[in-house]
């Protein structure tokens, strides 16, 4: 899945409360006696959770995470994304590994020359920039980063998307760009509302905007809303089949989780069975389930979203946001909003 995590200021800072379930599972799957060396020995705990079991238990594994360093806006870490090879992270000037099957330590580093706060996946390997310099990518099979469309001269870069077809897309705070030609030449794509976060399926691009959601099937160059109801898109991801969306309801003063299997263009809704929310943060699909996060904690649907159960209550108030590698689902609680 092609992803740009945007840094953009779109997300509503909002709290909200719902109903908790009866029952709680275990937060970790450890002893609590090697709980206890993990934090004493690093400091850190509850940054990251890995679940291979569906999300019925989860492990923290923070060990070899450094303490999360705070920006201007009180968040910690800046982005993060997982693929084949496992969850990846942005710390400081590191960018921090975890495989699937990786024990403690869990971690691996890779450093690179100055701060890059935000990553994505590409074609040749990962891409690392942050939004006052230049864009760095990692060779595949290598340690080595890069250098990469330096004739690109805006800054304030927010997200980098490599499609299938091996376009290439950078949002900025001057817009969206666009190169069919390995970053060589540039053009502006003149679309209002443009610069969240951008998925690619099929053709289908998708982004999250101000106003809501926006498709597009020639490549970029023309887009139109397909969810506007009057507040901002917060998430969309792919699922088996086409796409999820969680957007804000200015109406209903709560956000909303919708399915679309129809490349975008039609959604439904999926969030009945869960208590109206203001802060949900993240959708994705493990197989038949989908997961969502949000300050209460960790839901699973699997019955296509018209029931939800919690498996994984929040952490010190904060939102879990999700992301999958296979069958291994990372969860990394952050500030509400964030």
């Amino acid at each position: 899945m092609n992803i740009i995590y945007s840094l953009a200021g779109l997300l509503l800072s909002l709290s909200f409360t719902c109903n908790q379930a009866s029952e709680f599972p275990q937060v970790s799957q450890l002893p609590d006696s090697l709980e206890n060396q993990k934090r004493e020995k690093t400091g850190t705990a509850n940054i990251v959770f890995r679940s291979a079991d569906n999300g019925q238990t989860w492990q923290d594994i923070s060990d070899g995470l450094p303490e999360p360093v705070k920006d201007d806006n009180g968040g910690g870490r800046k982005a993060f994304f997982a693929d084949d090879n496992g969850l990846w992270l942005t710390e400081g000037n590191g960018i921090y590994h975890s495989k699937p099957n990786f024990t403690s330590p869990f971690w691996t580093k890779a450093f690179i020359p100055d701060e890059r706060n935000n990553i994505t996946p590409g074609k040749d390997g990962i891409f690392a920039y942050n939004s006052l310099s230049g864009i760095l990518q990692k060779t595949i099979g290598t340690s080595v980063w890069s250098p990469v469309f330096t004739d690109f001269k805006e800054k304030r870069v927010r997200g980098v998307l490599e499609t299938t077809g091996g376009v290439i897309y950078i949002t900025s705070d001057k817009g969206l760009f666009k190169s069919r030609d390995r970053g060589e030449t540039w053009k502006t794509i003149p679309a209002g509302g443009l610069g969240g976060k951008i998925v690619e399926s099929n053709g289908v691009l998708l982004t999250t905007g101000p106003r809501g959601i926006m498709r597009s099937t020639d490549d970029g160059e023309n887009w139109f809303w397909v969810i506007k109801e009057g507040g901002v898109g917060i998430d969309v991801a792919q699922i088996k089949g086409g796409f999820a969306a969680i957007t804000y309801s200015s109406a209903s003063k709560t956000r909303r989780v919708r399915t679309s299997y129809d490349g975008g263009k039609t959604w439904q809704p999926i969030d009945a069975g869960l208590p109206a929310q203001l802060s949900i943060s993240s959708i994705i699909q493990v197989g038949e389930n989908f997961f969502c996060g949000h300050p209460t904690g960790i839901f699973r649907s699997s019955d296509m979203g018209k029931t939800w159960k919690l498996l994984l209550p929040s952490i010190e108030g904060k939102v879990f946001n999700l992301s999958v590698s296979g069958n291994v689902i990372y969860a990394i609680p952050r500030n509400a909003g964030c």
